[in-house]
C-alpha cells in the first residue's frame, strides 16, 4: 500500500508516519510513505528523522494548493491522510486569509486530484472546534456545524467539500474530529509545550479570561491511532469522532503543569479572554469504539508527565522555534 500523507512534518502528521514506519499499526508493515510538507513555520522536516532513512519513506517539500505538483504526486498512490493545515486560532483572528487559502482551497485541489487519480481512500482530518460549544454533554457526530473562529469556520468548510466529493462524485472520503491533541513534537505556541517551555525559562504563563474554558484532552498516539484505524476499517463517507476523555478547564491545566514544574501560582498572567472562546468542546466517540474498537489507551496524567519531560530533554527542538515563531 502507498499512502500519501500531507502536513507531515508538523506535530500530529509527524507521528502518524514515525508511527506507521515502526511497526504500531497492524497490517502495515509494508506500506510505503509519501510525504508532501509546505515546511511553513510549524512543519519541521526534522520531525521525520527518526524514519527519514526507511526505503518505506519520501519526502516531497511542497504546497497542497499547487495543483500541477499534486497531478504529477497523486497517481501511484492507494489513499491520502490529509492534515495539511493552518490550525492556530490566535493567528486566524489576525490573518484569516492563510487559512482559508489552505484549508478551503487546498483542501478542493487535493480532492480534486484523489478523484482524477482514482484514489482508493481519502482520509480528512478534522477538529472538534467545528462543532463550536456545548454546555453540557457531548456533540455526536451529526451535529450541524457551528464554527466560532475563521480557524474552526475554515476546517468546517474543508469537511463540507470533503463530504460533497463523497456524495456528488462518489470519492471514498472519510472525516475526523478530534479534540484537543498534546504530546511531543508540538509546535511550542500551543498551551500546554508554551506553558512548559515558559516555565523552564521562568517566564510567567497566560490564562485567558477566567480559565474556565473546558477541553479534552487527547495524546498524540491515541489520536493517530484512532486515524489508522478510521484509514483501515471507517465507512466512506462516514465521520468519526476522537476523543481522549480527559475534560479539564483551562485553569486546572494551568495547575497541573505549575505542580509540575515547581513553579508556584505567581507564575499565572491574567489576560483578556480570546475573542469567540468558545467555552467547552465535548465529542461523543461511541460511533469509533463500537465500529472500530477506538479507546483512548494513554493515561492523562502519564502521558503529560512523559510530555513535560520530552520538552525538559530536547530544548535543541523546540527553542529555535518559539524564538523564530
Amino acid at each position: 500500500m502507498r499512502i500519501l500523507v500531507t502536513g507531515a512534518a508538523g506535530f500530529i502528521g509527524s507521528n502518524f508516519v514515525r508511527r506507521m514506519l515502526t511497526g504500531a499499526y497492524p497490517g502495515h508493515d509494508e506500506t510505503s510513505v509519501t510525504v508532501l510538507d509546505k515546511l511553513t513555520y510549524a512543519g519541521v522536516r526534522a520531525n521525520l528523522d527518526q524514519v527519514a532513512q526507511s526505503p518505506r519513506y519520501t519526502f516531497v517539500e511542497g504546497d497542497i494548493c499547487d495543483g500541477d505538483l499534486l497531478a504529477d504526486l497523486v497517481p501511484g498512490h492507494d489513499a491520502i491522510v490529509h492534515f495539511a493545515a493552518e490550525s492556530h486560532v490566535d493567528r486566524s483572528i489576525t490573518g484569516a486569509s492563510d487559512f482559508v487559502l489552505t484549508n478551503v482551497l487546498g483542501t478542493q485541489k487535493l480532492l480534486q486530484a484523489a478523484l482524477d487519480a482514482g484514489i482508493g481512500r481519502f482520509v480528512h482530518v478534522s477538529t472538534d472546534e467545528v462543532y463550536g460549544s456545548i454546555d453540557v454533554g457531548s456533540w455526536p457526530e451529526d451535529q450541524p456545524l457551528a464554527p466560532n473562529s475563521p480557524y474552526s469556520a475554515s476546517k468546517a468548510s474543508s469537511d463540507l467539500l470533503a463530504r460533497s466529493y463523497f456524495r456528488t462524485f462518489g470519492l471514498d472520503v472519510v472525516i475526523t474530529r478530534c479534540s484537543n491533541n498534546y504530546g511531543p513534537y508540538q509546535f511550542p505556541e500551543k498551551v500546554i509545550p508554551l506553558f512548559v517551555t515558559n516555565l523552564m525559562d521562568g517566564l510567567r504563563v497566560p490564562l485567558y479570561g477566567d480559565g474556565q474554558n473546558v477541553r479534552d484532552w487527547l495524546h498524540v498516539d491515541d489520536h493517530c491511532r484512532g486515524i489508522a484505524l478510521v484509514l483501515d476499517g471507517g465507512r466512506a463517507g462516514e465521520i468519526y469522532n476522537i476523543g481522549g476523555g480527559t475534560e479539564l478547564t483551562n485553569k486546572e491545566l494551568t495547575y497541573k503543569l505549575l505542580a509540575a514544574m515547581g513553579a508556584g501560582e505567581d507564575m499565572i498572567e491574567p489576560v483578556a479572554d480570546r475573542k469567540g472562546h468558545d467555552r467547552r468542546y465535548s465529542v461523543d466517540i461511541s460511533k469509533i469504539s463500537a465500529e472500530l474498537g477506538y479507546h483512548p489507551e494513554v493515561d492523562f496524567e502519564a502521558g503529560l508527565a512523559d510530555t513535560i519531560a520530552w520538552y525538559r530533554g530536547n530544548e535543541v527542538w523546540w527553542r529555535p522555534l518559539k524564538e523564530g515563531a
